[in-house]
């Protein structure tokens, strides 16, 4: 998958057989020159915008959601500012010029691991001692 947002969206407005200013008139009247520029990546939807396109597609919100690059900035900043290990960890990240297919393939190992570990067992009150017979 390594289609942009806009990539994505020319597919499947091609796929319906729209033109431009045909998918522009079903959104509620945008221009096709903002829908070219989200096609190009200059630009990119509102919410709103992307949940009409999404319906319009015959898609999901969350399909198209896969396919935008942006960096999610406000997410970052806000979990370095509620944790200061994430500011440290972004710091790391930048500092020692880890690729984003270094980091990606860092975290699909760690889920692969937390997926193979075995269910913890609950430990018993009393080290597992009935309460009644162990006096």
């Amino acid at each position: 998958m390594n289609k942009t947002l806009g990539q994505r969206i020319r597919e499947l407005r091609e796929q319906q057989d729209f033109s431009l200013r045909e998918f522009a008139k079903k959104l509620g009247g945008l221009s096709a020159a903002f829908l070219s520029d989200v096609e190009l990546g200059r630009r990119y939807p509102s919410e709103k915008v992307l949940a009409d396109m999404a319906r319009t597609l015959g898609t999901t919100v969350k399909d198209l959601g896969k396919y935008d690059i942006r960096p999610p900035i406000h997410d970052i900043k806000r979990l370095a500012a509620e944790n200061p290990g994430f500011s440290f960890a972004f710091k790391q990240v930048v500092d020692k010029k880890v690729s984003p297919e270094e980091l990606i393939k860092f975290l699909g190992k760690r889920a692969n691991r937390e997926k193979k570990k075995p269910p913890k067992k609950a430990k018993k009150a009393n080290g597992g001692k009935n309460q009644w017979t162990s006096r």
